[in-house]
């Protein structure tokens, strides 16, 4: 089945456990969920901050801790947070008549700390998503050994690929057969293939990185040959829309393109899609 992911955003918090077991009660707090749907479902935490230096407020109850937002004091389990929006994504599944667990939730943590994944972890959650290599680098040292599956999300750069072919589970953004040569070549063979998605420019943006949808079988065939790597599904960031349908084209090419890949036996399982600014 098709599956998409999903981004986590506000995970700032302000003390430092030790422990990354998913036993431990370590929580942080979230304003906000926001539901969001394009194409299958969208969800996001809103931004929070983390309480000033100084601030001698006390959180409402033992284990959590208060954050500074919007002129209150708001204080969330984040595991209370995460299966809220594990239960809607169930609940859209069943509407929509998807397989139940075909959609994924991928926590984007990049700029967040190392406390922050912690916390998510304790509740369950285990993919993460980044694209600040030298900030990722630090997290993933600071958490091996947790069970971490780490998504890297952004353009890469060719003198990148050495470390996140090392260090990352799954690469979503591969555009050009350079960087998939460079991966396969730098992928230490203990690690096993790494899973890669096609970037595909489906607006059509100049100014964005992606193949072209026309190029994308060539690529596709090319990322195959590589030993090293195994293609996974494709990415795409659209072009902004406001208006609904408007906004569903562009993933609805990206998912034509699959199926299409899949009738030539390429057996892809991912659509890697949606932003925060997604509506």
């Amino acid at each position: 089945m098709v599956g998409n992911w999903r981004l986590l955003e506000g995970m700032n918090i302000d003390f430092e456990p030790d422990a990354c077991s998913p036993g431990d009660r370590i929580l942080q707090t979230l304003e906000e969920i926001h539901e969001r749907f394009v194409v299958d479902f969208r969800f996001r935490f809103c931004r929070v901050r983390a309480m000033e230096p100084g601030d001698t407020r006390t959180p409402e109850r033992p284990g959590s801790f208060a954050v500074k937002g919007s002129g209150r004091i708001a204080t969330h389990d984040v595991g209370t947070a995460l299966d809220a929006v594990r239960t809607r994504i169930r609940e859209l599944e069943r509407r929509y008549r998807r397989e139940p667990g075909s959609v994924t939730l991928l926590a984007v943590s990049k700029t967040k700390p190392p406390e922050a994944v912690r916390a998510a972890l304790a509740a369950g959650q285990r993919a993460f998503g980044e694209n600040h290599l030298q900030d990722a680098m630090t997290k993933i040292e600071a958490l091996a050994g947790c069970g971490v599956s780490w998504h890297f999300i952004g353009a890469v750069q060719s003198n990148k690929t050495r470390p996140i072919a090392a260090r990352f589970d799954w690469v979503h953004g591969i555009e050009r057969e350079k960087i998939a040569t460079r991966l396969c070549a730098q992928r230490p063979a203990g690690r096993g293939p790494l899973d890669v998605c096609i970037e595909v420019n489906v607006s059509g943006e100049g100014t964005k990185s992606g193949a072209p949808p026309g190029e994308v079988e060539s690529l596709a065939r090319a990322v195959r040959e590589r030993p090293g790597l195994r293609l996974r599904g494709l990415m795409a960031i659209p072009r902004p829309a406001a208006d609904f349908e408007a906004r569903r084209a562009p993933f609805r090419l990206l998912r034509e393109i699959l199926v299409d890949l899949n009738t030539k036996g390429f057996g892809l399982d991912t659509l890697s899609m949606g932003m925060t600014g997604d509506l």
